[in-house]
């Protein structure tokens, strides 16, 4: 016979009775039955959990202290058993992470990949992992599929469900009843993908729904606190193990029948059963001496390789894809595994709080990794040792002989059938919660008194009866708080929810230590340590560097300035001081947050050994990707001067800027590689002898290409005014280098004479450009725009084509004082009906476009413009004042001399240099006789230095 013949008869005589005499139910009921029975049966022992449950933490302490087993099975990624060694360095909870960013059989945007396993103190694995580590002679092997397998049997869908036993990316919650966590904490795992033993939760949506409605609370946490945790948390181990594995047959069995879910769960299961198998077989291990850890969900599997008697077909493991995996363990917090698992907001903290007082209670000795590291004091430490050691080892059976036996009796039968046993009230306790929550909420701003202390006291009371607690839970004395003391919010203040929770245990934040860190974070802080700071701490700190006083802090500043390259947004925080192209502070401050970003300078550790090694790893990524710009790589030639230093990696990214340069066909990055290339060349004439060879070769690229490219540039109404202004700034500014380069200036007249804009902006820019090049005088430039003022057709269109005049201060900035008196003409003869709609996009088009052009204008109206009101009425603009007339001119008084004879005996050197100037030579008349020569002698010989130069260069000139 069965040992829950009397279960099922019950079980079934209460289906007949609901359901009158359907099938559905029936089977439901006895399938249950049947799965815990098998469970029961199974000859390696089966240890059912739930993730971060204190019952399934006491019963599985209790059980190893008296079973002793030799082999512990534990439901976790079989190639994170290196990590679990690392935990005594840390304090918990830590996170166990694999991460891939080199991907090799998934596709190529879905990485960078990351999955995390959180360890807290109050988990049934933890236990397990302790006992496993630090008794001799015992082994710990890791059973379920690998990380890399994680992935590959992710749904397809983006969207999908994740299997069981994992869960999205945090920030996103299982159900709608559950509140979000928006600090800090919430998202120290990032976008990784959970994995956690014992996933006990319904995935029958109504299941939950009416669950949660008659058990009245809120949310499933509360739900499995109030109905499974505290039933549990003093039962027997055999009550316990049957419980759950009822509970997990029960979620298993009431599934949709569309959950994907399920298929994965079953390859886990097989996957689990056949690596025990395999080591059962290679170490030889006796069954007995064995413990299987897995989630109550899996421990009533129905999958043919359940058991170790099996009969199915011996089930083929997939290979792994040639991913690199690189493993680690990062900081985690309660916060993030409640938001990453869809948790109630301080869930894992009630948890933590639950196993601490019950297991002070309970007379039970928790196992903790020898070294491992904490919060407590060193005096507690070594009470809490000699309490391990001598107080409660006889009562659970520390130092007693393995129990043996045979299977247990039905348990079910009475754990179901008794009344739940309801916890006398602890009015000291809840007394305590109330005066200490007053507390907390004036230091908080809120207008909390006495009164809301006893009010809170009675609520709490009034809602576990209503709930059907003799004793109020946190969760009631939670509620209890909100309504009595959160009359209103007080704004940049915490709510009274999260007080409580901080009240009740708070967000228990782990740290990696210092020997569980990859070599760059070692390596980090050990660079870091003049500074004199608890790198370790969550706090802000602020650093001040005096690198002029102390120059042995400059590491630090350049190790600081690549964490700030590196690392996310207000981990590390300049207050003064910069680092810009030949700019070095002599002073710097800082705020520092890397102990609060100890994850994100772990995951540095994943790409490389060392911090420079992985910034020149991103930059020469940033560089070799498919949307990479000349302009991005001119960018990250300046980051690798200013964090790097040296020359060769910086020529090779400019090497690169060149041949992006080359094959770019749009013209859209052209403001940016102006503004950067004009940075850089200036760098290096400042302090190098010569310029690089890559910026000899960009600038003759770029004068070709810009040349090749000006008319379709002004032809096409996509390419804006801004990027054809930039353009026409890159040929003129860096023209005389172009042409010292070997570039011809032909080619820019062409490509000008080439260009047809019809634009308004654009054919004031073609104007600019004809006027530099001398194919266009100033006077006509001017001539053309008062023709435009004075057209009456074209005049609405005038703000256009002045928009154009500003874009064409980038390429030539001798234009500044015509843009003024165009911009004063404009202003003084159009009408208000054409000035006004005009006036914001002007204003919105110096904001935006030419930030740095409109000092340019300030200045020269300021010189252009009187400087005071008194002399603004008498004051005349210079382009109406009038010319002076050619026959009124009257020549300059010519100084009679030797010198003045010379040059008008020999006019031709002075004709010459008048002609390349453009001026007419007029010589005046002699006043009187030349003067003789005996005197021009005497000048020579009074300064013979002039004489002496030029026959020295005409002696080379004849000996060459």
């Amino acid at each position: 016979m069965s040992t829950f013949d009397a279960l099922r008869g019950q079980l079934l005589d209460a289906a007949e009775a609901f359901s009158g005499g359907g099938d559905a139910l029936s089977g439901i009921l006895a399938g249950m039955v049947d799965d815990v029975d098998r469970m029961l049966r199974e000859q390696l022992e089966i240890f059912p959990v739930c993730h971060h449950s204190p019952a399934s933490a006491l019963a599985m302490t209790r059980r190893l202290r008296t079973k002793r087993p030799k082999v512990v099975y534990l439901e976790l990624c079989e190639d994170l058993r290196p990590l679990l060694d690392e935990l005594r360095n840390c304090r918990l909870p830590v996170a166990l992470q694999a991460f891939a960013t080199r991907l090799d059989g998934f596709p190529a945007d879905s990485g960078p990949l990351s999955v995390v396993a959180p360890v807290t103190e109050a988990s049934a694995e933890y236990q397990a992992i302790a006992y496993a580590l630090d008794t001799p002679g015992v082994e710990l092997v890791l059973v379920d599929r690998s990380v890399d397998h994680v992935f590959q049997w992710l749904p397809g869908e983006p969207d999908g469900p994740a299997p069981s036993g994992e869960a999205a990316p945090a920030g996103e919650t299982a159900s709608s009843g559950e509140e979000g966590e928006n600090g800090e904490e919430a998202i120290l795992h990032g976008d990784a993908v959970g994995v956690e033993i014992g996933d006990l939760r319904p995935r029958f949506a109504d299941l939950e729904a009416h669950l949660l409605h008659h058990g009245k609370v809120r949310h499933w946490s509360e739900w499995w606190d109030q109905y499974v945790e505290q039933p549990l948390t003093g039962a027997d181990y055999d009550t316990y193990r049957q419980a759950m594995a009822l509970i997990g047959s029960l979620f298993r069995r009431l599934r949709p029948t569309e959950d994907d879910r399920l298929a994965i769960d079953e390859e886990r299961e097989r996957h689990m059963w056949t690596r025990i198998r395999e080591h059962l077989a290679a170490s030889g291990a006796a069954p007995a001496d064995c413990l299987y850890v897995c989630g109550a969900f899996h421990a009533v599997s129905r999958v043919a390789e359940f058991g170790l008697a099996a009969e199915a077909p011996a089930y083929t493991i997939k290979p792994r894809t040639g991913t690199s995996w690189l493993y680690g363990l990062i900081p985690s917090s309660h916060s993030a595994i409640e938001a990453q698992f869809g948790l109630a907001r301080g869930s894992v903290s009630i948890a933590a709080a639950t196993w601490a007082k019950a297991a002070g209670r309970g007379g039970v000795t928790p196992y903790r990794l020898e070294g491992r590291q904490d919060g407590r004091t060193r005096a507690k430490a070594a009470k809490a040792t000699k309490a391990a050691k001598v107080g409660k080892a006889a009562k659970v059976g520390e130092s007693g002989p393995p129990a043996g036996g045979g299977p247990a009796g039905d348990r079910l039968s009475g754990f179901l059938a008794a009344p739940p046993v309801l916890d006398g009230l602890d009015e000291d306790e809840l007394r305590g919660w109330c005066v200490d929550i007053v507390r907390l909420a004036r230091r908080n701003g809120y207008l909390a008194s006495t009164a809301d202390a006893i009010a809170v006291f009675e609520t709490s009371i009034l809602l576990a009866g209503l709930r059907g607690r003799a004793r109020p839970t946190p969760y009631d004395f939670a509620d209890a708080a909100v309504t009595c003391i959160e009359k209103d919010v007080v704004p940049g203040r915490r709510d009274v929810r999260r007080l409580c929770e901080i009240l009740l245990g708070g967000d228990r934040i782990g740290v990696v230590g210092y020997d569980a860190l990859p070599p760059l974070a070692r390596d980090v802080y050990d660079r870091l340590a003049p500074l004199g700071l608890d790198l370790s701490r969550r706090t802000q700190q602020r650093v001040l560097l005096d690198l002029k006083a102390n120059p042995e802090l400059e590491p630090c500043s350049d190790m600081l300035w690549k964490l700030r390259y590196l690392l996310p947004d207000g981990a590390v925080r300049p207050i003064m001081g910069a680092r810009r192209l030949g700019e070095r502070p002599i002073q710097e401050s800082w705020d520092l947050a890397i102990g609060r970003h100890q994850r994100s300078i772990i995951e540095l550790g994943y790409e490389g050994v060392t911090v420079e090694q992985v910034l020149e790893q991103r930059l020469r990524r940033k560089v070799w990707e498919q949307q990479a710009t000349a302009g991005v790589a001119l960018a990250a030639v300046a980051d690798a001067i200013l964090y790097l230093g040296g020359r060769r990696f910086a020529d090779e990214l400019g090497n690169r800027a060149v041949e992006l340069l080359a094959a770019e066909r749009t013209v859209d990055d052209a403001p940016e590689v102006l503004r950067r290339i004009r940075r850089l060349l200036a760098h290096y004439r400042a302090t190098e002898p010569e310029l690089p060879a890559w910026c000899e070769a960009f600038v003759t690229a770029g004068y070709a290409h810009y040349c090749t490219l000006l008319p379709t540039a002004f032809a096409d109404d996509d390419t804006g005014v801004r990027q054809v202004g930039a353009m026409l700034g890159f040929l003129f500014t860096l023209e005389s280098l172009a042409l010292s380069l070997g570039c011809d200036r032909a080619q820019l007249e062409l490509a000008v004479r080439q260009s047809h804009p019809e634009a308004p902006a654009k054919v004031a820019l073609l104007w600019v450009a004809k006027t530099q090049l001398g194919l266009l005088s100033r006077d006509e430039l001017r001539a053309r725009c008062d023709e435009l003022l004075a057209n009456p057709l074209v005049v609405p269109a005038f703000p256009l084509y002045l928009s154009g005049f500003v874009q064409a201060l980038e390429p030539v900035s001798a234009l500044a004082p015509f843009v003024v008196e165009a911009l004063s003409k404009a202003f003084a003869r159009l009408p208000d009906s054409v000035l006004l709609p005009w006036l914001p996009t002007l204003i919105t088009t110096l904001r935006r476009y030419v930030p740095e052009l409109v000092p340019v204008l300030v200045r020269e109206a300021g010189r252009t413009f009187p400087g005071g009101l008194a002399e603004l009425d008498a004051w005349t603009p210079p382009w109406e004042r009038p010319a002076v007339p050619a026959g009124r001119t009257r020549a300059a008084p010519v100084r009679s001399g030797p010198v003045t004879a010379l040059l008008t005996r020999h006019p031709r050197a002075c004709e010459a240099v008048a002609a390349l100037l453009g001026c007419p030579a007029e010589w005046p008349a002699p006043e009187g006789p030349a003067s003789d020569e005996i005197e021009v002698r005497e000048l020579l010989a009074r300064h013979p230095a002039a004489t002496g130069a030029i026959a020295a260069l005409l002696a080379l000139c004849v000996k060459e």
